[in-house]
């Protein structure tokens, strides 16, 4: 049984299907939009990133191209071991167990935070939000990578899932956090059928997951997306 840091929030899909969260990874933004779109506001070059919820690492070696320093952090024991795993030719790069609320590292020792569909979704999230703006330095900008749930194929899924989810209510909390959105489309693109359908089960209930295979052709979703960001 994996040890879970104090005071985290589940998260099923990579928690309980690890394997089939890595199709996902693989299939997300093949045009490198979100990648675009983070450089154009602050570009991470020599810089000491933190990857919040990094889970089995993905992003790791992307960021520690470019990066001075990367830190992952993952509340997940099992995972946290996975990305050390595959970091362990990145002699830049630290995986940390922990959790948003209690970050693991020193006031003001980070320049960029990326954090993608992990623990910050609006309201509910302020004790992470505390914590980035402890270990952010001055210059240092934060991304926040979360669902759009007002257009695009995925967003309709998505809403269909959680029917209560106010798009409008977690507007209004960025921005009164001084975040400012980018709305973006990315897609996914899966190799075949059999790898969005697995995906698809991890991500929505089964029954849902059924109807939409079944509503959608091809090996492609049109994903929307908000980019939330700030400069500290």
């Amino acid at each position: 049984m994996a040890e879970i840091a104090p005071g985290a929030v589940p998260s099923p899909n990579i928690w309980n299907s690890p394997r089939v969260y890595e199709l996902e990874n693989r299939a997300v933004d093949p045009d490198g939009v979100l990648e675009s779109a983070m450089r154009d506001i602050r570009p991470w070059d020599g810089a000491t990133v933190l990857d919040v919820g990094c889970g089995t690492g993905f992003h790791l070696p992307f960021f520690a191209r470019e990066g001075a320093r990367v830190i992952g952090v993952e509340p997940h024991s099992g995972l946290a071991a996975a990305a050390r795993r595959r970091a362990r030719d990145l002699p830049n790069v630290t995986v940390r167990v922990g959790a948003a609320q209690a970050l693991p590292l020193p006031d003001a020792s980070v320049d960029v935070v990326h954090a993608r569909w992990a623990y910050f979704f609006g309201p509910g999230c302020e004790p992470g939000l505390a914590e980035l703006d402890r270990v952010v330095g001055r210059g240092g900008a934060i991304f926040i990578i979360d669902n759009d749930a007002t257009r695009s194929t995925f967003g309709g899924w998505f809403r269909r899932s959680l029917p209560s989810y106010d798009p409008a209510a977690v507007e209004r909390f960025w921005t009164r956090r001084g975040f400012q959105r980018r709305p973006l489309t990315i897609r996914w693109s899966f190799g075949d059928r059999a790898d969005l359908a697995a995906v698809l089960r991890i991500e929505f209930p089964p029954e849902l997951a059924a109807e939409v295979l079944r509503e959608h052709e091809g090996c492609e979703v049109d994903y929307a997306v908000n980019l939330w960001w700030r400069y500290a």
